[in-house]
Parts: structure tokens; sequence; C-alpha cells
């Protein structure tokens, strides 16, 4: 992996992984892509190449791929759960359209292609606690469909073309440096922003919901660590199960108080999202994903919010 396209590149996972990649493989190319509107700015510009592709259209793809010599694809575009809900037609057209046009640029010019699925892809059929590596994928969600398709069709074309695909089933990401994005587990990051900047949050999942959750720089290490593992040990290729912690608004937010003691929460329950959250597993099972290229998270609880709480305060200028 020398030379690496990020579609999506100024979204949530995009904007840190595009840095993070650039660090990591500074003799390679490591372009930015992003749609119009959504131009890369500040240490994201500068500090590498970066090109218009929109994921809906496959010559912009082939194009950037082409132009860059392009080994690896990272496709990040998507809609989020709660988002999709509202333009379920746009996110089939990003998600499934789009990643169809990824893996025909990829098979036609031998790019290895992870995309991101997610604990969306199980619903209510699945077993809720400890949700194996392989079981029952129904979700009752445009964004969980669209993610479950993703996965077949990334399969089909690793057996069928011999396409270098692998993904990983996300769980909620928490992140200090790009703001929430209408994502079901966004609580997890917008009630830190309330912490730090002294004001009470209201919650619009209920109590006692535990859904899995993790610290970006996880989720970046196992998107990374996964493309560069060995494919003769992988035995799945999309989408592995990782997680590191699992969380309801209770627990996180007696965490955040050991640390800001005057934080207060209510809880003003979202029926969408609380729906969404319900239909998801409550914690994931992510063996295989530390058997086949030995996965392991860094941060736990307390670790990520000690990080989050000094990490935002600089940010927000908030002492």
């Amino acid at each position: 992996m020398k030379n690496v396209l990020i579609i999506g590149s100024t979204g949530q996972i995009g904007s840190e992984l595009t840095m993070a990649l650039r660090q990591r493989y500074a003799g390679g190319q490591i372009v930015a892509g992003y749609i119009s509107g959504a131009e890369p700015k500040g240490e994201l510009a500068a500090s590498g190449p970066s090109v218009q592709v929109d994921i809906t259209d496959g010559r912009q793809i082939a194009d950037a791929v082409s132009r860059y010599g392009i080994d690896t694809i990272y496709n990040l575009a998507a809609l989020l759960s709660a988002v999709a809900e509202a333009k379920p037609q746009l996110a089939w057209n990003v998600g499934v359209g789009g990643l169809f046009n990824v893996l025909e640029v990829a098979r036609e010019k031998h790019c290895a292609v992870f995309t991101p699925s997610s604990i969306g892809v199980f619903g209510e059929d699945a077993p809720k606690c400890r949700t194996p590596q392989d079981t029952i994928r129904s979700p009752r969600t445009m964004y969980g469909v669209t993610k479950v398709t993703g996965e077949l069709l990334s399969d089909y074309y690793f057996r069928r073309y011999g396409v270098d695909t692998r993904s990983v089933r996300f769980p909620g990401l928490i992140s200090y440096i790009t703001p929430p994005g209408g994502g079901t587990t966004d609580y997890a990051v917008e009630i830190f922003y309330a912490a730090v900047r002294k004001e009470r949050f209201v919650c619009p999942i209920a109590a006692g919901t535990f859904m899995d959750m993790m610290y970006m720089p996880d989720g970046l290490d196992a998107a990374i660590r996964l493309m560069e593992a060995d494919p003769s040990r992988l035995k799945h290729r999309n989408a592995f199960n990782v997680t590191s912690m699992s969380l309801d608004p209770e627990s996180l937010f007696s965490q955040i108080r050991k640390y800001v003691p005057d934080f207060t929460m209510e809880y003003r329950v979202d029926p969408l999202r609380q729906a969404i959250a319900e239909s998801w597993p409550d914690m994931l099972d992510d063996t295989c994903a530390r058997e086949e290229w030995d996965w392991q998270p860094r941060y736990d609880l307390d670790a990520m919010t000690k990080d989050m709480l000094a990490k935002l305060r600089v940010s927000l200028n908030e002492q």
C-alpha cells in the first residue's frame, strides 16, 4: 500500500484517516478525494494532494486512480443512519451504487478496497449480547440495508474477480476532531461537547440502551491494520466485528462526572434514533478479528474519557 485514494476524505472518519495514512506512508501518494462543496481545508489540504471524486461518477474515480497510480481505495462515502432514513434513495445511490463504481474501477485497475460496514447490519433477529461474526443480518433501516448489501457485493467481487476487498463493522465512533454528522450513536460525541462547554446535556437515547462504541484512534488503527494484514490469515473479509466498549448513556454520563462533577444531563428521547438503537446489538463478539489479524483496542472507557475531555478543552478553548 503506497498510493492511496480516500473517497470521502473530509467526513468524520476520512478527515482523520487521511492524516493518519499520510503519517504512516510518508513516501507514497495519499490522495484526499472530496465532493464539490466539501473541499479539504487547513492541514488536510496543505499536507498532501487532493482531487474531486464523486462516488456516483465512475469516470471520476477511474481518472483519479490512473492519475495517481492508486493501489488502495478507502471508500468512506455514506449517509449516516438517521440521515439515511430521511433520504433513503440518496443513501442507496451513494452506499450501493457508489460502491459498485469503486469495485468496478478496482477490478479494472487492480486496487485493494476498504469499505466500512457497521453494527447497523444487525437487526432485532440477531443475538443482542456478544453478537457473533456469522449470524443473521436483518436490518430495519436503509443504512443497515446498504451496509449488508455492501458486505455481500464486496465479497462477490473478491470471490468472482479476486478484488482484495476488506471491511470492519464499526460501532459508534467517538472523536474530538470531527463534529457529529447524523448518526444514532452521535450522542456519545455530543455529550462530551456539552460537558466541556459546561452545558446541560439533553440525551436523545433512553437510559439503559447499550450500544458498542470505539474511540476514533482505535477505529483508524482497525482500518489500517486490516488492510496491512496477511491475506492468507483472513477467513473472513466483509466484514469483521470490532469493538472496544459497550455503553449506555448513564454509564458514559457517570464516567464524565468523575472529571466534570457539576455536569448535568436530562433525557428527551428521539423516537427515530431510539428505534434504530434498540434494533442494534448491545455488544459484538470480535473474536474473529482478534484471531485473524490480531485486533486489539487500546482505549477503554476511562482512557477515552480523559483524552476526549483534555483534547476538546484545547480545541474549544475551554478551561
